[in-house]
């Protein structure tokens, strides 16, 4: 293996981690991944043997794939990701905090042995564009888990060409097993996991991840929340730039001009519709660069240009429709992975909000369901894994080195009152301020109640790497160093605002380019808004209209400011903050303070 290790690669910390890793785990064989598509058929028809895969009609969905996980791994586990810190503190009140050298000592007891009877995999692989880019980072993931390959193919650059672009450079090792050893001649399970011991833990002074237990994507995808995100926002606030969880869309009207905005939303708040939105105005067009990470970073004309690490999208199915969000149908027609989605008899997935239910269907266990059952099809937190190159609007600068300036930065979650259909902030420290107090109903993407109203600061709350208040810091600080005149515009949207009844009060979907267009406009100097105690929103016929039903009560109602709630709303930020203790900024402070002011 060693001969095999020095002509695959000159980095020797790589080659040392790897056989790290195969004397701990006692693999049985090992795999040094090219990402070559020979090699991904071969992966694809290894998982289809195993039951894991099931392929779909091809001439309805040709080269796609669904695959069913155990009932027990659908989702991120929160309570079993761990930020360990040397200092508790620096972890901060948000995240599970353990200590690196107690959490190291029971990682290498669970990882012993633990891929006895199986294949390791190691998978060098770039988040961000190959080319030189300063914002992309490196890592390597090793794993037992063939789904994770033919996943991370698709989530990030793999194989060689990234091996040969890494050289002897830093990398960011990642090291993710299943837990489940295989004795000779034992039947492996489709979906092998364990189902009561999952454990996803980071160590982000030696910018390290170790995950154990679970195949599900955000758990064993160790590119996507846990680099992404929860490590490189470590490195993002020690190097002076942002690692954030954000969509970036490109805006070009009918001028010609473009403009680039991030979004923050927490999951299953429509994020990924944003970012491929189909505009309903006519001279109006949107372009995705990603829909789920943003890395952002000051280049010399004093702007701040963003690139999506990732190569593919990793999305919730359910609620996606040709009616919701056309682009992302297109996206899904060939080439995908489906996880936890219904099938239909001729071999094509269905989910909710997909169409009107077909008569029979298997459901995401593999049982029988018809509507009359009265349970989901699909798995709420159904996903999919497309190639973001695919999308029918992607950007033309997708996969820019150099990446693109960005003009806003929006905040949205999922709230039926108090909140605005879209207000912009007052400063730059008042729109972290709109990023910081960002909360929204509870979703499937994580566990816990459905429904329930949770904080969930910048959509950051499950992914950063550090203390939240030294995170608000961070925010502070990037201002700063900003020209204020060069710094995006930052506005907070609610789609989610309901009537009395229950209803929602704006269509949303492609109509959202109404809303991005007076955000453009706003970008551009468009005078047309209304100063408001909590923000300025769009003046009177600001908004573009053109061909939208929508009565002047339910526009009154999106963008009422009522005194009262919102004076609640800054009472519960106040507590909320507390827990944050002296980490807490007092720019932040003074941003709260004001709000109630004005509120008065």
């Amino acid at each position: 293996m060693k001969q095999e290790l020095a002509a695959w690669t000159k980095n020797a910390r790589l080659k040392h981690f790897i056989s790290e890793v195969i004397d701990l785990c006692k693999p049985r064989t090992i795999h040094l991944c090219d990402g070559s598509e020979e090699e991904n058929c071969a992966l694809l028809t290894l998982l289809v043997e195993r039951k894991t895969l099931i392929p779909l009609n091809p001439e309805k969905r040709p080269g796609s794939y669904l695959c069913r996980s155990d009932p027990n791994d659908v989702a991120r586990v929160e309570e079993a990701t761990f930020i360990c810190s040397k200092k508790k503190e620096d972890a901060g009140p948000t995240n599970n905090w353990r200590d690196p050298l107690e959490m190291k000592r029971e990682l290498m007891r669970l990882f012993s042995g633990c891929m006895k009877g199986r294949t390791l995999y190691v998978i060098p692989f770039c988040m961000g564009p190959l080319g030189g880019s300063e914002l992309s980072l490196f890592g390597v993931q090793v794993t037992d888990s063939p789904y994770v390959v033919v996943n991370m193919r698709i989530m990030t650059r793999v194989g060689a060409c990234v091996l040969e672009e890494l050289g002897d450079a830093f990398f960011i090792p990642c090291l993710h097993s299943v837990g489940v050893p295989l004795e000779e001649g034992e039947e492996d399970a489709s979906w092998p996991c364990r189902k009561d011991q999952k454990v996803i833990a980071h160590f982000p002074e030696e910018r390290s991840i170790w995950s154990f237990g679970s195949g599900y994507g955000g758990n064993a995808l160790l590119g996507k929340k846990c680099l992404s995100l929860r490590i490189a926002s470590v490195m993002a606030r020690d190097g002076g730039w942002l690692a954030e969880h954000m969509l970036i869309v490109g805006l070009t009207g009918p001028e010609g001009k473009k403009h680039y905005i991030a979004g923050a939303f927490p999951s299953m708040c429509g994020k990924t519709n944003l970012a491929l939105i189909h505009s309903v105005l006519p001279g109006w067009k949107a372009e995705c660069i990603g829909d789920d990470i943003a890395w952002m970073k000051f280049k010399e004309d004093g702007r701040l240009y963003a690139i999506n690490p990732e190569a593919g999208l990793f999305g919730v199915a359910p609620g996606t429709s040709v009616a919701s969000n056309p682009n992302a149908m297109l996206t899904l027609a060939k080439k995908t992975l489906f996880t936890n989605t219904a099938l239909t008899p001729d071999g094509d997935v269905w989910w909710e909000g997909m169409s009107a239910p077909p008569p029979a269907l298997t459901d995401w266990k593999g049982r029988a369901w018809t509507p009359s059952l009265g349970t989901p099809a699909a798995h709420p937190n159904a996903r999919f894994t497309a190639p973001l190159s695919q999308c029918p609007i992607v950007d033309p600068l997708w996969d820019s080195p150099e990446g693109v300036p960005l003009s806003a930065i929006l905040f949205g979650g999922r709230r039926p009152a108090t909140l605005p259909l879209v207000v912009q902030s007052l400063s730059w420290n008042h729109g972290v301020l709109f990023g910081a107090a960002l909360s929204s109903e509870r979703t499937a993407a994580a566990k816990g109640e459905v429904g329930v109203l949770r904080h969930d600061p910048f959509a950051m709350l499950p992914f950063c790497g550090y203390n939240m208040g030294d995170y608000f810091a961070h925010w502070i600080k990037i201002g700063a160093a900003g020209d204020p005149d060069k710094l995006p515009k930052i506005f907070s949207v609610n789609w989610f605002r309901r009537a009395s009844d229950g209803s929602f009060l704006w269509p949303g979907y492609g109509d959202n380019i109404r809303l991005l267009k007076w955000v453009v406009q706003r970008c551009e100097g468009y005078e047309n808004a209304l100063k408001t105690p909590v923000g300025y929103v769009p003046g009177e016929e600001a908004l573009d209209l053109t061909s939208l039903d929508i009565s002047k009560e339910k526009l009154s109602e999106l963008f009422a400011v009522n005194k009262e709630e919102w004076l609640r709303e800054v009472d519960e930020l106040e507590e909320y903050f507390k827990r944050f203790e002296e980490r807490f900024p007092k720019a932040l402070k003074e941003e709260l303070a004001a709000l109630r002011e004005r509120l008065a």
